[in-house]
């Protein structure tokens, strides 16, 4: 891979050589690589289709969690997030002790090692809010809930540049890997005052399905806002709003 230079950038292909444009700039590479045939067939390269086989299971896995969360990740995801989530997701099914390589899975791997995923690396849950919190998960009732004591927002929450307001949001999420659905709930306090004047206590409570028998997500995060001339502003287009998973119950 070599990066590209000058005044002019391609995009194509001339003779063997690719040029492309990625998020670290416009790049170029030799064109090559082993057919696919053979990759599909070749006993040498079974390795390689179980490892395919896996990737493609953590693809979907991770696909199916933001689309439960979608309406809170609209505001709060990084544009690599996709592939942190999906390299995550390949952590989980690596896990998995119990079916044979190339047929490992979500549900018999350990979806508790999503446990603090942050979905926005420019702005992370943890170095954003330290207000004390309680997550919980109850499988019998399907609640799933957090919990704040009264804080003092501008000591508690390390907020954007230009913040004057905020708001509190969460999800719960039931997911269904195998057949790739979900259940899942949101909430959101008011916005509210990134100012010296405590906070009321927090408490929200996202239901799912009770008794549930599948991995049980919880998302926490913070929203950024502007007030002028009475208008509630995004910061920044919502880049530096922070959200993460701060529990994960698997089976």
């Amino acid at each position: 891979m070599a990066r590209q230079k000058g005044i002019i950038k391609l995009k194509g292909t001339i003779g063997d050589i690719t040029f492309y444009k990625t998020k670290d700039g416009h790049l170029a590479r030799e064109k090559g690589g082993i057919d696919a045939n053979r990759i599909a067939n070749d006993p040498a390269f079974q390795r390689t289709r179980e490892n395919g086989s896996e990737f493609g299971r953590a693809g979907k896995a991770g696909k199916v969690l933001r689309t439960a969360l979608r309406g809170l990740l609209l505001n709060s995801a990084d544009g690599r997030m996709v592939s942190r989530l999906t390299q995550a997701m390949v952590k989980v099914i690596q896990a998995d002790v119990t079916s044979v390589r190339g047929l490992r899975n979500i549900i018999d791997g350990e979806a508790e090692l999503l446990t603090g995923f942050e979905f926005n690396i420019r702005g992370k849950l943890g170095t954003s809010l330290f207000a004390p919190y309680t997550a919980t998960i109850d499988r019998i009732t399907g609640a799933i809930k957090v919990d704040l004591a009264s804080f003092i927002p501008v000591n508690m929450i390390a907020a954007a540049s230009g913040t004057t307001h905020f708001k509190i949001i969460s999800a719960g999420a039931e997911i269904d890997f195998e057949a790739e659905s979900f259940v899942s709930s949101t909430s959101e306090t008011d916005i509210l005052p990134w100012d010296a004047v405590a906070s009321d206590v927090i408490s929200q409570t996202n239901m799912v399905t009770p008794n549930s028998v599948k991995p049980l997500f919880l998302a926490l995060g913070v929203e950024f806002y502007q007030e002028v001339n009475g208008q509630m502003y995004p910061m920044k287009n919502g880049s530096y709003n922070p959200l993460s998973l701060v529990q994960v119950s698997g089976l």
